[in-house]
Parts: C-alpha cells; sequence; structure tokens
C-alpha cells in the first residue's frame, strides 16, 4: 500500500457480506458516492437514510453527510440521541424504532451513523434489529472508531450489569472514513485512538510498527498523509482477523484484545472517565510486554521499543499517581472478565513484535509482580 495515495479503499473479506472501507481526506461533501455504490450492489432501491448522530457531532459532520445525500435525491431523516455511553441504552433505541415508525422505514431504509464508538454500536444494533435487519452504513468520527469499532460488524448497547452485554454481529454495506474529520477532535482523544493503532503492530505487523515509530511526528501532528496509511493498514490488519473469526467462535478474535485484561480493570477501578479506554490500553499493552518478558517469551527490546512509541505519541505508560489500587482489587476484577474461563485468567501476550498468543497458564504471582513494579 502506498502511503502517499489520496485516497484508498480497504476490502473486508466476508463471502457475500464483504464490503469497503473508503479512506479519504477532506472529501465528507462526497460521501453520497460511495453511499450510492454501496447500495447498488446490494440492490438496496429505497434511497431513504435515517442518519443517527449525537448532539456533538450533528454540526459540521452529520449535517455534511445529509447534504451529499440530499444533492444525489435521498429522502433524509436525521436523529440525535446525547453524547456519552449513556445511549448505548435500551431507552435510546426505543427512541430511535419510534422515528423509523414514523418515517415509515421498511427493510430496505438505510441506517447511517454519524459519530465515534457509541453512536456506531447504537445504531448498527438498531439496523440489526429493526425488521429483522436493515442495511447500515459506519461514517467513524474519531480515530478509535476508525481504526477499531467501526471494522466487524460487532454492534450492541449496554446493561445496567455490564458493557455491551445486549448486541449482534451485524456487517456494515461499507465504512466512509474522512481523516479531516480528526483535526478537530480533542487532543486527548485523539491521541488515545493511537493506542490500538500501536496495538495492530504489536500484535500482527512488525513492519507497520517499525513505520509507527519512524512517523512520530506526522502522527502528533494529524498529517492527512500519514492518517491515511496508518488507518488504511489498522482496517486491513483488523479485518483479516476478523474474516479469519466474524463471530468470535474459533478464539482467533481473542488476539485484538492485547492489553486489554488490564486495561478493562484499571478502567473500572480508576473509575471510568479517570481514564479514556486508549489510555488504559496503552498501560495495559506495557504490562502485557512486561508480563511476557518475565516469562522469557520475549526479551526487554520489546517492552522498551513499546514504551518509547506510547511516550513519543503523548499516551501514558503508567497509572496516574491519583488511581493507587491495590493488587488483589486488580486480579478480582481481571477475573471478572468475560474473557475468563472458569475463573481462569487469560492473557494475549508477545511471543514476539508483531504475534501474540493466547496463554491460560499465566501464574497469578507473575501478575502481581506487573502490578508493583
Amino acid at each position: 500500500m502506498n502511503p502517499k495515495t489520496d485516497s484508498q479503499t480497504v476490502r473486508v473479506e466476508l463471502g457475500p457480506r464483504s464490503y469497503d472501507i473508503d479512506i479519504a481526506s477532506d472529501q465528507l461533501a462526497a460521501c453520497a458516492r460511495s453511499v450510492e455504490r454501496w447500495a447498488q450492489a446490494r440492490d438496496v432501491s429505497a434511497r431513504q437514510a435515517f442518519i443517527v448522530t449525537d448532539a456533538n457531532v450533528h454540526k459540521p459532520h452529520a449535517a455534511a453527510v445529509m447534504r451529499s445525500l440530499q444533492d444525489a435525491a435521498w429522502e433524509t431523516h436525521l436523529a440525535k440521541v446525547p453524547a456519552g455511553e449513556t445511549s448505548k441504552s435500551l431507552t435510546a433505541v426505543a427512541g430511535l424504532y419510534d422515528q423509523l415508525v414514523d418515517i415509515q422505514a421498511g427493510r430496505q431504509t438505510l441506517v447511517i451513523a454519524v459519530g465515534g464508538g457509541v453512536v456506531g454500536d447504537l445504531a448498527g444494533f438498531v439496523a440489526a434489529t429493526y425488521t429483522r435487519g436493515v442495511p447500515f452504513v459506519q461514517v467513524p468520527t474519531t480515530l478509535l472508531a476508525q481504526v477499531d469499532s467501526s471494522v466487524g460488524g460487532k454492534v450492541g448497547i449496554n446493561h445496567a450489569q455490564g458493557k455491551n452485554l445486549i448486541g449482534a454481529f451485524h456487517q456494515p454495506l461499507g465504512v466512509f472514513i474522512d481523516t479531516s474529520l480528526l483535526d478537530t477532535l480533542p487532543e486527548r482523544d485523539y491521541r488515545s485512538g493511537l493506542a490500538e493503532v500501536i496495538k495492530y503492530g504489536v500484535i500482527l505487523d512488525e513492519e507497520f510498527f517499525a513505520y509507527l515509530e519512524q512517523n512520530v511526528e506526522g502522527l502528533n501532528q494529524r498529517a492527512p498523509d500519514v492518517l491515511r496509511h496508518v488507518i488504511a493498514r489498522s482496517c486491513e490488519l483488523k479485518a483479516q482477523v476478523v474474516a479469519a473469526d466474524e463471530y468470535e467462535r474459533t478464539g482467533l478474535r481473542a488476539v485484538l484484545n492485547y492489553g486489554h485484561t488490564f486495561a478493562h480493570a484499571y478502567e473500572a477501578l480508576c473509575g471510568y472517565g479517570e481514564l479514556t479506554h486508549g489510555e488504559a490500553v496503552a498501560i495495559g499493552m506495557v504490562d502485557a510486554a512486561q508480563l511476557a518478558e518475565w516469562r522469557g517469551q520475549v526479551d526487554g527490546s520489546l517492552a522498551q521499543r513499546q514504551i518509547a512509541l506510547t511516550e513519543a505519541v503523548g499516551l501514558p505508560t503508567r497509572l496516574p499517581e491519583g488511581c493507587d489500587l491495590q493488587q488483589d482489587d486488580v486480579i478480582g476484577r481481571m477475573k471478572l472478565d468475560k474473557k475468563t474461563v472458569a475463573g481462569q485468567l487469560r492473557f494475549v501476550l508477545p511471543t514476539r513484535l508483531g504475534h501474540v498468543e493466547v496463554f491460560t497458564d499465566v501464574d497469578e504471582a507473575d501478575v502481581r509482580r506487573v502490578l508493583s513494579s
């Protein structure tokens, strides 16, 4: 893939559910061209679009998508939900169902998510369940959504007892990514997305990791050519994993959870909001690399390169000073993780840069050693 190309397309190969991810810069006003191509390929002829966004994204991003579709003679309807995780709820779903009924939406009505991961998960779940499934397009507006949640078809909402407990697999017709949407993204949110980008290099592609090391300045300046390449390669890598394990049945998709066993515990115990998801993942990946080192699976250079890159893009490698956690609490939270099997801790750990495996034989004493370091 040429990092200098103005636009790129990544194909997610899933047989009859295959789709394209179009990646460009300053092209949101022309997104209808991609939407029309995808709709025609799937015989979606109704030309009725139901755009779901949140209050933060409505202006200008969702408005630009709506104008592009209207100029292409689509009937458009806009639904706004409150920004934030609370919108991933049955209440929000019911409200969107009501609006779909009001516009007499049918099985060819196209649901378009314009927003971050919350909007994508919510709108995707509504699309998966309204009239037993309607077509769906993602227009992710955060780096985290562009490289992670918009790819792979996992949609859902939260339950009072846990995140993403209610959901489905519902692949989109396509994903439209415009790197210029990241220009106005708050600094902390942008950097948080870079944690997932680094993850792809560690778990799947040593050459990509080296590219990130060599392009720190471009990453920090949000250079469009660097971002197009980084987002495209991240999507390619996730697409390969999804194609091999679309419904999470073989365990191959588990490699995407590198660093997350630590991260989920830190997020919960520090209090949601103290750490962003990306910050927690950045710290969790460093801990996972050190755990692998102490188990003799890798030498110290892997953790050091990971720490250096993480710090270079402004992400933390240690918990903040105000987040002093007890080891027993962290271990206990890890054992509650939905990926734990019969109380046995599972960790995704590197065996070399660019390759990870799932381990179920991790000694709790080694985990505690990491937590005390």
